[in-house]
């Protein structure tokens, strides 16, 4: 009759920030990830808790001159700049894809005052 498989409920994973419910708790980090789209050939999207996008300002912004990385002994510095495409870009060109991964989206805004913020949050 052979070894009968055993067959397990996989555990929950699920976390809450706040009253967000994340299906698990690895997220794609802000910046590092882009918007999501730069990795959905590498891994499957829709498994993971959640995508942070890279930050958002009201205006396209150019980021730091190069270079932006540097190699240490220790690592790497990084200093991007908050190079990003707009709100105005994001919206009309990544939100539309990212509404069909089957994750939490969570947007990073950015601005320089109070003012900005309120604006981008609308």
């Amino acid at each position: 009759m052979g070894v009968q498989p055993v067959i397990t409920k996989s555990p929950n994973l699920s976390i809450n920030i706040g009253s967000l419910i994340l299906k698990n708790p690895v997220l794609l980090a802000s910046g590092t990830c882009g918007y999501g789209a730069e990795l959905y050939d590498l891994l499957d999207l829709d498994q993971l808790g959640g995508i942070i996008v890279k930050g958002i300002s009201i205006k396209p912004h150019p980021g730091n001159p190069p270079p932006r990385l540097v190699e240490t002994p220790c690592g790497l510095l990084n200093s991007i700049g908050l190079e990003n495409i707009g709100i105005e870009s994001f919206l009309k060109d990544k939100l539309s894809w990212l509404r069909n991964v089957k994750t939490s989206l969570i947007v990073n805004i950015l601005g320089n005052s109070v003012e900005e913020y309120a604006e981008i949050a609308k």
